[in-house]
């Protein structure tokens, strides 16, 4: 069956205002089932998590159904799923406690290619502990990770392996199975950033090898609440700081102060969301996200190909990394103008894209495009449509035609 768009799109509220929103890496709208449910949830009696009595029964009913939700999503386990306030904020929740056991000569393997978020965490925890961090890089021309490096930056001495499942800047797909591979071979732990992935297709924590996967709710049609997954048995060996009243149950425990309970609630409406997406899609709900992303996947696949067809054809339009593997994202630039100015011309007629670094320090960095404004991303998400594409490549050459000007 082909992919619903005008099914999709309607229910998007937000894209009734006109904009395009090309910018799904930095977040996505919000589909209206998770807009309901959040509204649902502050109109209703919720008080703290108590079984005494019953809106504190419907505190634990949300945090249960977000945790059942995120379960379902990855392919983990309920009792594994840590929820918390951003995908950087957990990062650095466990880094700090897995680096509080680190001691001088142990070693962190990061990677240039990553979001800072799964960088700075892990770079900081081992100079704190006198750890040692070792780089892996990418290869410029094609932005490509290569795996086969990971066999000599990871040895007895390596604690944590960090890698991205996907650029957020150039939309890259490491070979995460094989480095779990290597990491395992040599005792070390791996973990996986899949913010940029999970939203593109079906994930499935164990078919990675990650120890660790983040992701985070607002860039799969959610509200802005993140969680990280593990086996429970992992986080049970693991003791975070924490208050001393609260729970030490797992996850619990790696979970600070109350939590949003309606957004809670609009993170699992979003999965279902997720899961309605083919509407032919049968099963239990962790094969329906598995055939709605899936299918999502494909449209997207389109789009993107149009997207990236059209930009690499353009002289005026340089474009960053050609991975054989990739997320439907594109980083480029525009002769004769800064991303800035680029980004501010787009959004006056209405187009909804990022300039600079987008967080993914470490890569712009290494290509010498920081000091002067990084570059525009477009990426695309499964509301996106291929006259949209067509509406953007039609003002990049109205913009290339008049360079300097709006």
């Amino acid at each position: 069956m082909p992919f619903d768009i005008a099914r999709t799109r309607a229910a998007y509220p937000a894209l009734a205002e006109g904009y395009v929103h090309l910018d799904g890496a930095g977040g996505t709208q919000s589909a209206a089932c998770v807009v309901d449910a959040v509204a649902a949830a502050m109109r209703a009696a919720v008080g703290n998590r108590s079984a005494a009595y019953a809106p504190g029964r419907r505190s634990l009913e949300l945090v249960a159904a977000a945790r059942g939700a995120v379960a379902d999503l990855l392919g983990a386990r309920p009792e594994g799923v840590v929820l918390g306030p951003s995908a950087t904020a957990l990062t650095y929740t466990l880094a700090r406690t897995l680096g509080a056991g680190w001691r001088p000569g142990d070693e962190v393997v990061v990677s240039r290619l990553d979001h800072d978020a799964n960088v700075r965490p892990w770079v900081q925890a081992a100079e704190a502990a006198g750890a040692t961090v070792r780089w892996a890089e990418f290869d410029r021309a094609t932005g490509e990770l290569p795996a086969d490096q990971y066999a000599e930056l990871v040895g007895e001495r390596t604690r944590l392996v960090a890698v991205t499942a996907g650029s957020n800047a150039i939309g890259t797909m490491p070979d995460v199975p094989a480095i779990a591979a290597v990491a395992h071979a040599a005792g070390a732990l791996l973990c996986v950033d899949g913010v940029h992935t999970v939203p593109h297709g079906p994930t499935d924590v164990a078919a990675l090898g990650a120890d660790f996967l983040v992701t985070s709710a607002y860039k799969w049609s959610g509200p802005h609440l993140a969680a990280m997954v593990a086996d429970a048995g992992v986080w049970a060996a693991l003791r975070p700081a924490k208050l001393r009243p609260s729970s030490d149950a797992v996850p619990d425990r790696f979970e600070y102060g109350t939590p949003s309970f309606p957004l809670l609630a609009g993170l699992a409406a979003a999965v279902e969301h997720l899961a309605g997406l083919d509407p032919a899609a049968t099963g239990d709900r962790r094969a329906r996200v598995r055939a709605g992303l899936t299918a999502a996947r494909e449209h997207e696949e389109q789009v993107f190909a149009r997207l990236l067809a059209g930009l690499t054809a353009r002289p005026a339009i340089t474009v960053y990394g050609s991975a054989a593997r990739r997320c439907p994202t594109v980083s480029f630039r525009l002769a004769g103008r800064t991303p800035a100015d680029t980004a501010a011309a787009l959004g006056e007629r209405g187009f909804c894209l990022a300039h600079g670094d987008y967080y993914a320090y470490e890569y712009f960095q290494a290509m010498g495009l920081r000091t002067d404004g990084g570059a525009i991303r477009a990426s695309i998400y499964h509301y996106n449509t291929p006259d949209e594409v067509d509406r953007l490549l039609t003002e990049l050459d109205r913009l290339a035609d008049h360079p300097g000007t709006r």
